[in-house]
């Protein structure tokens, strides 16, 4: 019908809209060339385009005959071809290129890479001043669900990497950011609450002192963007999740005395690129993201709202964060006095294709990596492991593979045991308990065998030396012996005789449960250390002196 008729040109005018005639030039001939894709793009990487966007996309789109204000009659749409002759097209280059970019539109939309990436280099708008003046004491407090603890980390990460310090005194801070919760009205009162506080210490700010800004981040920051900004002038800058790769610009903005705010939702931001950094020092957990957002749509949550759609983070990236935090805690314990040096790592087999059929996750050699990993991170770390003999397809040759493991990692303490099948598991279900009885028994006796040897050596080379042991109490082979522990968790035998008490006294005492003493060891087998008993000590004591 004439009434729907519709011209090419018409129809590469509408937003949202990319002919197919134009999907490929992006890349070949550049933006210019392409004004239909400019606002489909937008439209699917930015999840909700503010009316400041759509309004200066239709400025730049209509100087260029491309965003009619009314419907074209066929004429008009004659004169619209027309206008977009060669001179037209090199005139609206030109005002793209000299515009802004794709990238300025889409600055909050990140890739959801699985590769390693530094944080961006500063942007070209924080000029040398600014960001020498960005040297500033950022005060953060943290609000709500560990969601929130995680943005929070994320967002000191992203500022430190701009150059900004970090405060626990809130007088010292210049700039104070409150990571915010929406869940529930009381959590948002106690915010309301916490800025009047915060404004009357920004009063008080010295004239000689740079002016204090003031920060809400997180869900309330999306939910009340307008109320925040405009009640009672409380707050500087408003960033929502999804914003906080753009705090460095929003604290220049307001640096300027202006406020700022992006409140953008992604469909893909998930700082996959960013390492959170931990924000107490003193922290004893840590919280690693798997995903941002919920699709769940409950009928009385606004975290689908306040947080964007579901989307996952890159395996690659929850797996580095995984490996840092890890490493951190083999760093703590080898600087620990008070933390055991000893490891379980659970090998099961030597053999890969046996550690596939059992579904480890891991190959023969991974695991060696590993073992060097932590031995490279804890000098003298003590390992015990987990070996099963017989199982669903072990040949000889899988068998001599893990009594090779056993030689070549030398365990200090090992549980091994004979294959059994369990009903309900996965090989009840899709293996065969094919190895012999016998057989199982003769590789487990080979397996035992090999490990004793092993760690009679491994656990032979303390001979001779003096051990930091913690006293369990009386040995359960001999009333007249006490037994404990070494720093790799190894049992430690000795006599319960006098001893100095430690404090150069002179004066002599018995071990009790409890006590840190040192152990002088005489001999060695693969289970127990044997010594003399030579003083009391502490932990920190025996720090001085390792």
């Amino acid at each position: 019908m004439r009434g729907q008729e519709r011209s090419p040109c018409s129809e590469s005018r509408r937003p949202g809209i990319v002919p197919r005639s134009s999907q490929v030039a992006v890349s070949e001939v550049g933006l210019a060339s392409e004004r239909p894709v400019l606002w489909s793009l937008a439209g699917s990487l930015v999840s909700r385009p503010s009316a400041a966007m759509f309004q200066s996309l239709k400025h730049v789109l209509g100087a260029a005959g491309m965003f009619p204000r009314r419907p074209l009659s066929w004429a008009a749409r004659s004169q619209c071809r027309a206008r977009l002759s060669t001179r037209g097209l090199e005139d609206f280059s030109a005002r793209l290129a000299a515009g802004p970019t794709l990238r300025h539109f889409l600055r909050n939309a990140s890739p959801a890479q699985e590769t390693h990436q530094e944080l961006e280099e500063p942007a070209p708008y924080l000029t040398s001043s600014i960001l020498e003046e960005a040297r500033r004491k950022v005060y953060l407090e943290t609000y709500g669900c560990q969601m929130n603890v995680n943005d929070t980390e994320i967002a000191w990460a992203i500022l430190q990497k701009s150059g900004y310090l970090r405060t626990h005194q809130l007088e010292e801070a210049d700039v104070i950011l409150l990571v915010t919760c929406s869940v529930r009205e009381k959590a948002e009162q106690v915010i309301w609450n916490r800025l009047r506080h915060l404004t009357a210490l920004k009063s008080k700010r010295l004239r000689s002192q740079a002016p204090l800004r003031i920060g809400i981040l997180g869900c309330m920051a999306e939910r009340l963007r307008e109320e925040i900004l405009h009640r009672e002038k409380l707050v500087d800058i408003v960033a929502g999740p999804d914003a906080y790769r753009d705090l460095p610009r929003l604290l220049a903005v307001a640096e300027s005395g202006q406020q700022a705010a992006n409140v953008l939702l992604s469909l893909d931001e998930t700082y996959a690129d960013v390492l959170p950094v931990q924000t107490s020092p003193d922290a004893t957990s840590a919280f690693v993201s798997i995903m941002r957002g919920c699709d769940n749509m409950c009928s009385y949550c606004i975290v689908p709202f306040t947080r964007g759609r579901e989307r996952s983070r890159p395996m690659a990236s929850i797996l580095r964060e995984v490996q840092m935090l890890s490493d951190q805690v083999l760093q703590l314990i080898q600087e620990r006095r008070n933390i055991c040096k000893q490891l379980h790592l659970p090998a099961q087999s030597g053999s890969s294709r046996i550690l596939e059929a059992m579904r480890r996750g891991y190959t023969r050699e991974a695991y060696l990596e590993l073992v060097q990993h932590v031995r490279d991170s804890i000098p003298g770390v003590s390992l015990s492991s987990d070996f099963i003999a017989g199982f669903c397809g072990e040949t000889e040759g899988d068998h001599q593979q893990t009594v090779s493991l056993l030689r070549q990692v030398r365990y200090n303490v090992g549980f091994l045991f004979a294959y059994s099948m369990r009903q309900k598991t996965r090989a009840y279900h899709r293996l065969q308990d094919d190895v012999p009885v016998e057989v199982k028994r003769r590789r487990l006796e080979e397996l035992i065998s090999v490990f004793r040897a092993e760690a009679t050596r491994a656990n032979g080379a303390m001979v001779g030396r003096s051990q930091l042991v913690l006293v369990e109490g009386p040995s359960k082979r001999s009333a007249v012996q006490l037994c404990g522990r070494n720093d790799g968790n190894i049992r430690v035998v000795f006599p319960d005789t006098e001893m100095e008490d430690g404090t150069g006294s002179g004066a002599l005492v018995r071990a009790q449960p409890g006590d840190y003493v040192l152990v002088k060891i005489t001999s060695a087998s693969s289970q127990t250390l044997k010594g003399v008993l030579l003083r009391r000590t502490t932990l920190r004591e025996s720090a001085v002196h390792r």
